[in-house]
């Protein structure tokens, strides 16, 4: 009885002097992979060129920005909103790896942005787009702005096609976590009732533009709602800031 009760002693002293070294090895690997993942999130999102825009307005749920004309690579695709993204990425992905002529490789660029809709109905008039409401979206990738129309690669792909969004107003909020549908519409909801508050006038239909590679944490991910507006309508609403 009492060599057992020996080592019971000596067990339970030998637990007591390992715990510490246990719990700071625990927070070093916690400390370590959040570490790592700011870092991930940090490069991820500053890695790619963005497009230039001019700061119009701040409101306090949103703001309000102005767009030069863009150019973009653009396909359209069928499918769920949540189930469509992997196989536009791919073919975009892969026009900018070369598949084209004369062959060459594109810098990516961000945001990688996703709307409803065949954008195909407003080739010379994208704010006057509307749903067709059959799960058919648009996705597209900005182009690197050292690119015009006659300096960008031909696609090979004929699902890919090039041209050029003209200047454009947006209303932007700007929201952090996962991409599932309930999420975006979420915040496509909370834009629209802010717009409305300020009597800003709606005139397409909404972008989801991604920052951040399917990789990143999703609690670090930049997502944001875009929804085109009439500049003319931006009045001096209450609540507003300049």
């Amino acid at each position: 009885m009492t060599n057992d009760r020996y080592k019971g002693r000596a067990a339970f002293h030998e637990d007591f002097r390992r715990a510490p070294i246990r719990h700071t090895v625990r927070w070093v690997l916690v400390f370590g992979m959040a570490s790592l993942a700011l870092i991930n999130a940090w490069t991820d999102a500053m890695a790619y060129e963005e497009p230039e825009y001019q700061l119009v307005r701040t409101y306090p749920d949103f703001e309000v920005r102005r767009y030069p004309p863009q150019m973009i690579a653009e396909t359209v695709v069928d499918g769920a909103f949540s189930e469509v993204g992997g196989g536009a990425f791919r073919i975009l992905a892969d026009y900018i790896s070369g598949n084209n002529r004369p062959g060459e490789k594109i810098s990516m660029t961000a945001p990688v942005a996703q709307q409803p809709g065949d954008s195909r109905i407003a080739m010379t008039a994208p704010v006057g787009q509307s749903t067709t409401g059959d799960g058919r979206f648009s996705f597209f990738f900005f182009m690197p702005s050292q690119y015009t129309r006659e300096t960008l690669p031909i696609p090979n792909d004929p699902r890919v096609r090039i041209r050029e969004l003209e200047e454009r107003t947006m209303a932007v909020l700007q929201y952090s976590g996962s991409w599932r549908e309930d999420r975006y519409r979420a915040q496509e909801t909370k834009l629209k009732e802010a717009l409305r508050r300020q009597g800003l006038r709606i005139v397409g239909e909404p972008v989801f533009a991604r920052y951040n590679s399917p990789f990143s944490l999703w609690f670090l991910r930049r997502n944001e709602v875009m929804i085109p507006v009439d500049e003319t309508s931006i009045g001096q609403a209450p609540g507003d800031t300049q």
